[in-house]
C-alpha cells in the first residue's frame, strides 16, 4: 500500500522510470510535461533510472529514487528533496519512460518491472507489451496498413527489393530520432555500402521500406492514449534537402487535425493496443501508411499543445488516472 494517502483521481505518488533528470530539453519534453501536469494537480513525484532497478530473493522490486518537486524555473527546472531505496509497489503508478535503443538493459529493465507487477506495482506502459511491441517490428501485425516493407539481414533480399521498389529508406531497428537512416533512390548509389554498414554485414536484421513521397507533408506522430486518438497530429516535415522528418533531425513540427486515413488507422489499432497494456502510444503516419508503431517514449506533447491548445498531458493525466483507478477496483474485486 502507498505509504502516504491517495490524491483523489487514485494518484498520491507517481515513479518515472526515464533517462537522467538533467538531460531533459524541458521546452519540449513530453515526461516533462507528464511531471508537470502530474504536480499541478498535487500529486508527489519521484524519479529514477532503468539503472536503479533492483530485486534480491525474498524482497520486492526496489530502486533508488529521488522525491523532486518542480521549480518552475528553465534552467533548474527540478529540486532534489531526498533520495532513498523504495518498493515500486508503494508508489500508485510508475511510468516507464525511458527513451530507446531497445537494447539488453532495456529488455532487463522490463523483466523487472514485470516482476514489480507481480508484486502490486501498476506500470505504464505494461513492461511485457513493450517487450510484445518493439518500435519497428510491431508495424509487422498492422501490415495492411503499413507500405512495401522488408525485415531481413540478407544483402541479396535487399538487393531485390530495391529493383522492385526503385526508391527505398532503410533503418536500424533499435534507432530514434531518425539516427541511422539512409534513402537509396533508383540509381542504387551506394546500396552495398549502406547495407554493409547498418547489416554489420549480414550481422543485424533491418528495415526497409518504399520510399513514400508523402513524407513531403511531413511524417505525422498520432497520439492515442487510453486507445483514444488525440485529435491533433505533429506533422514532423523534413528540411534542407533531408529525407528525414525527425524533429532530432532538424524537421519542422507542424499540429494540424487528424486526416480521415490518420482516423481509420488510429481508431482501428486504439483499442487493440490500450487492452494489451499500452496506454500511450504514438503511430508514425505518412499519406496513409503506417510506417512505425512508438511504444516506449512516445512523444510531441508539448509541441501539439503550444500550436493548437489541446492539453496533450492532461488528456494523458485523465487517462493514468482512470487506469490506476480501475485496477485498484480490479484488484479489489
Amino acid at each position: 500500500m502507498p505509504e502516504t494517502p491517495t490524491a483523489p483521481g487514485g494518484l498520491g505518488r507517481v515513479l518515472v522510470v526515464a533517462d537522467p533528470l538533467h538531460t531533459f530539453a524541458t521546452y519540449k519534453d513530453s515526461t516533462f510535461a507528464m511531471m508537470r501536469e502530474l504536480a499541478r494537480r498535487g500529486v508527489r513525484l519521484a524519479a529514477c533510472e532503468p539503472a536503479h532497478l533492483h530485486w534480491r530473493r525474498g524482497e520486492p522490486v526496489t530502486a533508488l529514487v529521488r522525491e523532486v518537486e518542480l521549480t518552475g524555473a528553465a534552467g533548474d527546472w527540478f529540486r532534489v528533496l531526498g533520495q532513498r531505496r523504495a518498493a515500486l509497489h508503494d508508489f500508485d503508478a510508475v511510468l516507464m519512460r525511458k527513451d530507446p535503443p531497445f537494447d539488453a538493459e532495456y529488455f532487463y529493465a522490463t523483466h523487472l518491472l514485470q516482476q514489480a507487477e507481480r508484486e502490486g506495482a501498476r506500470v505504464f506502459n505494461r513492461p511485457a507489451a513493450l517487450r510484445d511491441h518493439p518500435e519497428k517490428l510491431a508495424l509487422m501485425e498492422f501490415a495492411d496498413w503499413a507500405p512495401p516493407t522488408l525485415v531481413t539481414r540478407s544483402a541479396e533480399a535487399i538487393r531485390a527489393f530495391h529493383a522492385e521498389h526503385g526508391d527505398i529508406i532503410l533503418k536500424p531497428l533499435d534507432g530514434m530520432g531518425g539516427r541511422g537512416i539512409f534513402r537509396v533512390g533508383p540509381d542504387g548509389l551506394n546500396l552495398g555500402a549502406v547495407v554493409e554498414t547498418l547489416t554489420q554485414h549480414g550481422h543485424t536484421t533491418i528495415m526497409v521500406q518504399r520510399f513514400l513521397p508523402a513524407i513531403a507533408q511531413g511524417d505525422k506522430r498520432v497520439l492515442v492514449i487510453g486507445g483514444e486518438p488525440v485529435p491533433y497530429c505533429l506533422a514532423r516535415i523534413p528540411q534542407g534537402g533531408e529525407v528525414r522528418g525527425n524533429l532530432a533531425a532538424g524537421g519542422r513540427g507542424v499540429a494540424q487535425p487528424l486526416s480521415e486515413a490518420d482516423l481509420a488507422i488510429a481508431r482501428a489499432l486504439g483499442p487493440r493496443l490500450a487492452a494489451r497494456g499500452l496506454l500511450l502510444v504514438g503511430l508514425d503516419i505518412i499519406g496513409e501508411h503506417l510506417t512505425e508503431v512508438n511504444v516506449t517514449s512516445p512523444t510531441c506533447f508539448q509541441e501539439i499543445t503550444q500550436q493548437t491548445g489541446f492539453d496533450v498531458a492532461a488528456r494523458f493525466v485523465d487517462a493514468l488516472q482512470a487506469a490506476v483507478v480501475a485496477a485498484a477496483a480490479e484488484g479489489g474485486a
